[in-house]
């Protein structure tokens, strides 16, 4: 593939001006110049190859490089990408990689290889504004104006002990509505506090606490009760269990990368699979409306209410699927509270479906009254007709879309999987099936001669 009688090992421009496909071939090809090659490469694409490397050729890229290389692609690696090369490595080479890391990368780098992957270990900040209780409310302020750079994190002060336990937090308003000679012991309410421990599960704990609360950010302290960092929302949310079930949710292969980082033809791939086991899905409704092809000959107005009607019952099942498969992620719901989760959602789908209804049969008497359009003689039977099939529709939706997740996590699967989309699906099919039936009871002998 690539001539060996050229120099283009030594040329950095033609190196950096080569996808990242063909130079995972070159450097397939050359294994022994791979410190060559990275040595040349541009930091971004340095870092995006770096991470789909096996591990022994990522070691002998880190012993090869210059030191100011060295540093600048550990530095930059994402804490994941660089707590995962760091942890395989002998405990010698890594206490000498740890002196290339700048003061806060070492921190938490330390820090997360000391705990489980799924731990708040991984995710701690060492960010936080930490006072004693002594200080007065002016000294506090000062320390702030002083020591804090970075103002993402200025929302709660955390107050400690001298030998850095933690005390009590305190939202920093109440700072500020004080006079300045108050003591900070004095702002102390005695109410509990919320923290994470070290070796919190991020899935099930953290998951759950920032859930039912309208915090930003959490104290971390370990079994000594010492102030350790903060974690962050976005910490928690944004990494690559959340990744995969909102990719599940939307209806698609889960992928641990970025968006950016995925191949296209991996994107496609992963995104192909769910797109033909919907679209055969759809193509059932293409059945269900040959079925009542004649219905629609006879009363073409019913045509117009198709997609108002089945759309209401896809957005209804969607909803009733995010909240119980949020509940279930959260542990609020079991299995065996399928029963209970059932009545619940039959009783909201019948109300959330009346209203639904009443407000289409309204819009029907409305536009026929005041001549936007006329739906005919018989427009008292279609506003009906509208109104008992949002009904139906809306409960099945509801009913379905709270019920799938109990079937896949009673099948052992992943709840995540019964995503909006195939929701949808379903309650499209089935949603016209109750259109057409009710439409066939309510105007048979009259529209629908």
């Amino acid at each position: 593939m690539f001539n060996e009688d050229q120099d283009y090992l030594n040329n950095d421009k033609f190196l950096n001006s080569q996808t990242v496909s063909r130079l995972m071939k070159i450097i397939h090809h050359n294994p022994n110049n791979v410190v060559k090659i990275f040595s040349f490469l541009k930091l971004y694409k340095a870092i995006y190859i770096f991470r789909k490397l096996d591990f022994s050729v990522k070691k002998k890229i880190i012993k090869g490089l210059p030191s100011i290389k060295k540093m600048e692609l550990l530095n930059n690696l994402s804490i994941d990408d660089r707590v995962y090369f760091l942890e395989k490595i002998p405990k010698n080479f890594l206490k000498y990689l740890i002196k290339y890391l700048s003061p806060e990368d070492k921190y938490k780098t330390l820090v997360s290889l000391g705990y489980p992957k799924n731990s708040i270990g991984r995710f701690i900040i060492p960010y936080y504004l930490a006072v004693q209780k002594t200080w007065s409310v002016q000294e506090v302020l000062d320390y702030i104006r002083k020591e804090v750079k970075n103002s993402d994190f200025i929302e709660i002060v955390y107050i400690v002990d001298k030998k850095g336990k933690l005390i009590n937090n305190i939202k920093i308003r109440e700072f500020l509505l004080v006079d300045p000679d108050t003591k900070v012991s004095d702002l102390i309410n005695g109410q509990h506090i919320e923290t994470l421990n070290i070796t919190t599960d991020t899935e099930k704990e953290a998951t759950k606490m920032f859930s039912m609360s309208n915090r930003i950010s959490f104290p971390v302290i370990d079994d000594h009760n010492y102030l350790l960092g903060i974690v962050t929302l976005d910490d928690i949310f944004v990494n690559k269990n959340s990744r995969e079930y909102f990719q599940k949710k939307g209806g698609m292969e889960a992928s641990n990368q970025s968006y950016l980082n995925v191949p296209l033809y991996k994107l496609i791939k992963k995104r192909a699979g769910w797109l033909i086991l919907l679209f055969i899905g759809e193509m059932l409704t293409t059945t269900v409306m040959q079925k009542f092809s004649s219905v629609i000959e006879k009363a073409v107005v019913l045509a117009l209410f198709i997609p108002l009607v089945v759309s209401s019952g896809g957005n209804s099942g969607s909803q009733a699927a995010s909240l119980i498969i949020q509940a279930m992620a959260l542990g609020e719901v079991k299995i065996k509270d399928w029963w209970i989760v059932m009545r619940r959602e039959i009783i909201c789908g019948f109300f959330l479906g009346s209203i639904l209804g009443l407000t289409g049969f309204i819009r029907v008497v409305a536009w026929h009254k005041i001549h936007l359009f006329n739906y005919g003689t018989h427009w008292i039977l279609l506003g009906l007709t509208v109104f008992f099939s949002l009904i139906g529709v809306v409960l099945w939706g509801t009913l379905s879309g709270a019920m799938l997740p109990f079937i896949i996590k009673k099948l052992r699967g992943d709840p995540a999987s019964s995503s909006a989309p195939f929701v949808a699906t379903l309650v499209d099919v089935v949603g016209l099936i109750i259109y057409f039936s009710i439409s066939y009871l309510l105007l048979h002998g009259t529209l629908l001669q």
